[in-house]
């Protein structure tokens, strides 16, 4: 089932030693183009980004992981609420700590992948947050956050190795 009502408050979030526990994904598709000299069709990867809540950029959804779900749940959650698709999530890319640049605390990030299948034309922040699909490198100079740069180019890696469509039946759905 999917919810509707983004979750608030930070009363059943997790944490490590002090450090909030936080858990996102990068979602992705391949854009089908014509190669102009051929016709041959070209696949470019997109991925899709969000508006900061305090507008300092565009970035990829996360937010705090809860003690009522796993990890990966926590993961296509926050990704529904924020950025209104659902699909895929791969294996975990990595985990990262790192300092919040607005209070000052640190935090445990998690990232995933998430396969794009399906873009809502409603979801919980939609009013609060935009969303935009572009290329790999755009979302790269528009991210000012180093761990999530660190986690898109480990994404990227994964693609061209062919190692996500490989773990594609390992992958949880929603």
């Amino acid at each position: 089932m999917v919810s509707i009502v983004a979750r608030t408050g930070r009363q059943f979030q997790r944490y490590n030693q002090g450090c909030r526990q936080v858990v996102g994904c990068i979602p992705y598709r391949y854009k089908t183009d014509k190669d102009s000299s051929c016709g041959a069709p070209i696949e470019e990867l997109e991925v899709l980004v969000v508006s900061s809540q305090k507008g300092k950029g565009m970035l990829f959804p996360k937010g705090g992981w809860e003690i009522d779900e796993s990890i990966e749940e926590a993961a296509i959650r926050e990704t529904l609420e924020e950025a209104g698709v659902l699909g895929n999530v791969g294996c975990k890319l990595g985990k990262w700590s790192f300092k919040s640049k607005s209070r000052g605390a640190f935090h445990e990030g998690y990232m995933f992948p998430l396969l794009v299948k399906e873009q809502l034309d409603f979801w919980p922040e939609k009013n609060v947050r935009q969303r935009r699909w572009m290329t790999a490198a755009e979302a790269r100079e528009a991210c000012p956050h180093w761990w999530m740069k660190e986690a898109l180019d480990i994404l990227i890696q994964r693609l061209e190795k062919g190692q996500e469509n490989e773990d594609e039946d390992e992958a949880q759905s929603l």
